[in-house]
């Protein structure tokens, strides 16, 4: 049988929902495969292999924006690189093949494989620097919460919305030295604190749902690429988030003015980081709050996946069984 042929368009099809399920089930497999193992690169490698793969099948001209690296490194899915048949839409590609990859070598809960697809120039493409965040679910007024004000300031606004006590209000913050002040000054504003040792991605997507995760806030300072992802995610299923990349060494702020970067201080919301049709994907590796990790049977292989869509505000979630040997 012919193979679907998929029109070109300015939009991402929708058909393509699915096939980004494919993608991060086939990367959070072979990720899987080395779960506690001990070698985070090997884990790593192998989920970028596996989804550079899966992508390359796909029916629509790709360009990496959002990827392991910034400069032509074979290996890796870089900033840049084209994907896909050479048919199709044209479209903005984010993948983090392994979001975890420390998880992911000690069996720890949370690692997972995503990636975004979105119409062509929706996507920022920022340099893999640090990035300052702040994120809150959907359902309040625009601009609730902001980069430029105080925690203190922040908790107490979201507890004023949301008609409760700051003792009521609870931060996810990656658990990092750098986060010293933070912390202290989140819990000195009443606030509780939840702290996790990687995974930002599922952090932020977190808070739009607080009455099932129980966060309501997420702040700090994590990785750039992810936090482009996480507001892919954002995009698709509500809320507000802000970011600001931090640029503090000559170094940093020539690569991002290679990247198109003008305004080296600017304050990105939403909708500058992902904007237009965006699709979300997400496979489980290890267990964890947002998805159940890769399970290997005897005969088959299963997998949980979530695919979001802004276009539809669609959240699909697939238990996926694949036969070993096909997979």
């Amino acid at each position: 049988m012919a193979d679907t042929q998929i029109p070109a368009s300015r939009g991402v099809p929708r058909m393509l929902a699915l096939e980004l399920a494919r993608v991060t089930e086939r990367a959070a497999i072979a990720a899987a495969r080395l779960r506690g193992k001990g070698d985070e690169k090997a884990a790593d490698q192998a989920a970028v292999d596996a989804m550079r793969d899966e992508l390359n099948g796909l029916p629509v001209r790709g360009t990496v924006v959002i990827g392991e690296g910034e400069r032509d490194q074979a290996p890796m899915l870089f900033i840049g690189e084209q994907l896909g048949r050479g048919e199709g839409p044209e479209v903005d590609i984010a993948v983090d093949p392994l979001e975890g990859t420390t998880l992911c070598a000690k069996d720890m809960p949370g690692a997972i494989a995503v990636m975004a697809m979105a119409e062509r120039g929706s996507l920022l493409a920022a340099p893999d620097v640090y990035m300052q965040k702040i994120a809150i679910g959907p359902g309040y007024p625009a601009g609730l919460v902001d980069l430029d004000a105080s925690p203190t300031d922040n908790v107490r606004a979201l507890a004023r919305a949301k008609g409760v006590d700051p003792r009521q209000i609870t931060a996810l913050i990656l658990d990092r030295p750098r986060h010293a002040a933070l912390v202290s000054e989140v819990r000195e504003a009443g606030a509780a604190v939840r702290l996790i040792s990687d995974g930002d991605i599922a952090g932020i997507i977190f808070t739009a749902s607080p009455e099932e995760t129980g966060i309501d806030l997420y702040l700090g300072i994590g990785a750039a690429p992810e936090g482009v992802l996480a507001a892919a995610a954002m995009r698709c299923i509500g809320g507000q988030m802000q970011g600001r990349l931090i640029l503090d060494t000559a170094e940093r702020r020539r690569r991002a003015a290679e990247m198109g970067i003008v305004d080296l201080d600017r304050k990105y919301d939403l909708t500058d980081l992902a904007s237009g049709d965006v699709i979300v994907a997400a496979t489980g590796v290890t267990d964890g709050a947002l998805l159940r990790g890769v399970r290997f049977r005897p005969d088959r292989i299963q997998t949980e996946t979530v695919v979001y869509r802004s276009e539809a505000g669609t959240v699909r979630r697939i238990l996926g069984e694949h036969r070993r040997g096909l997979v």
